[in-house]
C-alpha cells in the first residue's frame, strides 16, 4: 500500500495507467496544436485560419454530447484494461489518418481525424475516473486523483508546446515531424496500456443502450441521484467554465494587456497550469490521506480572492508591445498576473480534486462509469458555454477582458455559495478541517488497516473531550454516523456540525426514553444501509482521564444487527484543549502546547457476535495504553 502519493509511481497498479493517461493527453494537445501550426506554414488567410481555429474545438468536443452516454455503459460493462487498450489502439488508427492528412496537407481529413479523437476522448473518459476505485484504497483515492490531474494539466500544457512550436522547428519538414510525433505517441501509449492490470468491469451484465439520446438522459438521472454526487459533479462542471473562460481569454490578454509577443501566453498558460498541478498534489498533505471535502470551499473561495486579483492586476491594455519576458519583468507591477494566475491555479487544484474523490467514493462501483460519462456530457455543455460567454460579454456587450474576468470572480462565488447552502455537508467539512487542523498535529496508526472500506461497522472508542467526534472523523475516509450525548449535539455552533453530518443523539433511559429508542432504531437503519457508526461506549466524557467501564448499549445494537465492531482509542487528548482535566470552567483553555500531537489508534475488526463490553473495553485500554 502507498503511504504518499509519489509511491504509488513505482507501483504497476497505478504507474502504467498515469503514463498512459498522461500520453493521451499529451498527444491529443500536440496534433490540436500542430494544426493550427500547419494553418500558418500553408500561409492560410487570416479569415480561413479563424475559421478553422474556431471549428476545431466545436468538432472535438461535439462527441462528447454524441457518444458520452454510450462510452459510459461500455466502460460499465467490459473489463477496463481492456477497454483502455481497445481505445489506446483506436489512437493509433485515428493518428495514422491524422498523418495522411499532414502529409497531403488536407484540412478536411485533418478534422475528420480530429472527430475521431473526440470520439476515442469520450470512451477513455469514463474509464479514466472509474478505474481509480478500483485499484486505489479509499485513503489513496486524493492523492491518486492528484497526480491523474497534475499529469493532465502538465501533459496539455507540454503538448500545446510542442505542437505550438513543430512547424517552427521543423521547418519544410514540418509536415512529416507532426506525423512522425503522433503516430510514436500513440504506439507509445498503446504499449505502455499493456501493463495496466485487470479491473473488473462495474456491471458485466449490463444491457447496453445505443440510442444516445435516451440513455444520456438517462445517465444524467443517475448523475442526480445523490446530493453530495451531484453537486460535486455539478462543482468540476463549473471548474471547466472557469478554466475555460480564463485560458480562452490568455493569448488576447497576454498580447493587448500585458504588452507580450504572439507566444507570450504560453507562459500565463504555464504558470497556470502548473500551480493547477501543484495544488492536486497538496491535496493529499492538507486532507492527511483522506477524502476531504472540506478543501473544496478553501479552494473555492481562494479562488474567488484570487479572480478578483486577476481581474484588477491589469485593468488597461499595456502601453509597450512586443514584449519578450526580460522586457516583461522590468514593466511596474509585472508580478500581479502571475501571482494571480498562480493563486486561481492552486486553489482550483484544491477545490477539483476533492469532488473527484468524493465522486468516486460516493457512487456505487457498478454505476460509477455512468455517472462520470453524465459528468463529461454537463461538462461539455459547460465548456460550450463558457465559450459562448467569452463571445458574447466580448463582442454584444462590448467588455474589456478584465471586465469579464471581473464578471467570472463575482459569478464563481455566487456559484460556490449556491452550492455550498445545498450541501452543508461541504462548509460543515470545512469548518472542521480548520478546528482540528488548528488546534492538533494528528498521527494515525491502524486506519487504513482496519477500518472496512465499505459496509457496515460500528467504531467505538474512548471518550475525552467535545472535539473527539471531529477529530475520528477527519481521520477516516469515509463518513461516520457518530451517537453522542444530546447535550454535546447541541453545543451552540458544534450543533450545526454535528446534525449536517447526521450525528444521533442519544440520552440516557431516565433523561429520555423515547430519545434512547429513537437513537437505537437510527443506529439499526444506518448499519442496514452498509453505513459507519461511530459511539463511545463510556457514555460520557472522562472526568480523570482514565476510561470509565464500557456501558451495555453496544451489546443491545449487535443484538439487532451483528456487525463488525473496529476498537480505536485516542491518545494524548487529556492534556489538550476542550477536556475536562482542569475543571468546567476551564475547558476551553489554549493547550500547555501549541497544537498538541494527538494520536488515533484502530485494531483489527472483531465479530459483532462475539463483542461484549467488557472484551471491548479490553481492546480499547490496551490501545490506548497509558497515553492519556
Amino acid at each position: 500500500m502507498a503511504h504518499n502519493q509519489f509511491e504509488l509511481l513505482r507501483q504497476r497498479r497505478f504507474l502504467p495507467f498515469f503514463l498512459t493517461q498522461s500520453l493521451g493527453a499529451f498527444n491529443d494537445n500536440v496534433y490540436r496544436q500542430a494544426i493550427i501550426g500547419l494553418l500558418f506554414w500553408m500561409s492560410v488567410s487570416a479569415p480561413q485560419r479563424s475559421l478553422y481555429t474556431n471549428l476545431a474545438p466545436a468538432i472535438f468536443i461535439l462527441p462528447y454530447f454524441l457518444f458520452s452516454a454510450t462510452a459510459g455503459q461500455i466502460a460499465e460493462k467490459l473489463e477496463k484494461s481492456k477497454l483502455i487498450r481497445i481505445t489506446t489502439t483506436m489512437e493509433i488508427v485515428i493518428m495514422s489518418l491524422a498523418a495522411v492528412g499532414f502529409m497531403t496537407q488536407n484540412l478536411i481529413v485533418l478534422l475528420v481525424a480530429l472527430f475521431c479523437t473526440g470520439v476515442q476522448s469520450a470512451l477513455f473518459g469514463p474509464v479514466k475516473y472509474s478505474i481509480l476505485p478500483s485499484v486505489l484504497k479509499p485513503e489513496e483515492l486524493t492523492g491518486g486523483n492528484g497526480l491523474v490531474e497534475m499529469g493532465t494539466s502538465v501533459s496539455i500544457l507540454l503538448g500545446m508546446l510542442l505542437g505550438g512550436l513543430i512547424f517552427k522547428l521543423a521547418g519544410e519538414h514540418g509536415p512529416v515531424a507532426a506525423s512522425v510525433s503522433i503516430v510514436l505517441l500513440a504506439i507509445a501509449g498503446n504499449l505502455v496500456s499493456r501493463a495496466i492490470p485487470r479491473a473488473e468491469a462495474g456491471a458485466p451484465d449490463l444491457r447496453i443502450h445505443w440510442n444516445p439520446i435516451p440513455e444520456s438522459l438517462r445517465v444524467m438521472r443517475l448523475v442526480r441521484k445523490q446530493v453530495a454526487v451531484r453537486n460535486s459533479v455539478l462543482g468540476v462542471s463549473w471548474f471547466w467554465f472557469v478554466g475555460t473562460v480564463i485560458t480562452a481569454q490568455l493569448p488576447t490578454y497576454a498580447e493587448t494587456f500585458l504588452g507580450g509577443d504572439e507566444t507570450f501566453y504560453l507562459g500565463a498558460l504555464a504558470i497556470f497550469s502548473v500551480a493547477t498541478g501543484v495544488g492536486s498534489m497538496l491535496c493529499e498533505k492538507l486532507s492527511a490521506r483522506t477524502v476531504e471535502i472540506g478543501l473544496v470551499p478553501l479552494g473555492a473561495f481562494g479562488m474567488s480572492v484570487f479572480l478578483f486579483a486577476l481581474a484588477f492586476a491589469q485593468s488597461a491594455p499595456a502601453t509597450a508591445t512586443g514584449l519578450d519576458l526580460s522586457g516583461y519583468l522590468q514593466q511596474p507591477g509585472w508580478w500581479r498576473v502571475p501571482a494571480s494566475l498562480a493563486g486561481i491555479g492552486v486553489f482550483a487544484g484544491f477545490y477539483v480534486v476533492p469532488l473527484f474523490a468524493l465522486i468516486q467514493s460516493r457512487t456505487p462501483k457498478s454505476e460509477l462509469s455512468r455517472v462520470i460519462a453524465g459528468m463529461n456530457i454537463q461538462n461539455a455543455l459547460f465548456i460550450v458555454a463558457a465559450a459562448a460567454a467569452g463571445i458574447v460579454s466580448q463582442r454584444v456587450f462590448g467588455w474589456s477582458i478584465p471586465r469579464l474576468f471581473l464578471a467570472l470572480a463575482v459569478a464563481h462565488t455566487l456559484v460556490a455559495l449556491w452550492i455550498f447552502s445545498l450541501v452543508p455537508e461541504f462548509l460543515m467539512r470545512f469548518l472542521s478541517w480548520v478546528l482540528v487542523r488548528s488546534l492538533y498535529r494528528l498521527r494515525v496508526h491502524g486506519i487504513e488497516e482496519h477500518v472496512p472500506d465499505d459496509g457496515p461497522a460500528i467504531l467505538a472508542c474512548n471518550h475525552v473531550s467535545y472535539m473527539d467526534a471531529l477529530i475520528l472523523a477527519a481521520t477516516i475516509p469515509r463518513p461516520v454516523r457518530f451517537v453522542m450525548y444530546y447535550r454535546i449535539f447541541e453545543i451552540p455552533v458544534m450543533r450545526w456540525i454535528f446534525r449536517t453530518a447526521k450525528a444521533i443523539p442519544i440520552a440516557g433511559a431516565r433523561e429520555d426514553p423515547a430519545l434512547l429508542q429513537r437513537a437505537f432504531d437510527q443506529i439499526d437503519q444506518a448499519l442496514a444501509d452498509g453505513e459507519l457508526v461511530g459511539i463511545f461506549p463510556e457514555g460520557a466524557l472522562t472526568k480523570d482521564g482514565e476510561i470509565a467501564a464500557f456501558k451495555s448499549g453496544i451489546e443491545r445494537m449487535l443484538a439487532r444487527r451483528p456487525v463488525p465492531v473496529v476498537p480505536m482509542a485516542l491518545r494524548g487528548m487529556w492534556t489538550s484543549m476542550w477536556s475536562r482535566r482542569d475543571g468546567r470552567l476551564k475547558r476551553m483553555r489554549v493547550p500547555r502546547r501549541f497544537r498538541a500531537h494527538v494520536e488515533v489508534v484502530a485494531a483489527a475488526p472483531v465479530a459483532g457476535q462475539i463483542v461484549t463490553a467488557e472484551l471491548l473495553e479490553e481492546r480499547v485500554r490496551a490501545l490506548r495504553g497509558d497515553a492519556a
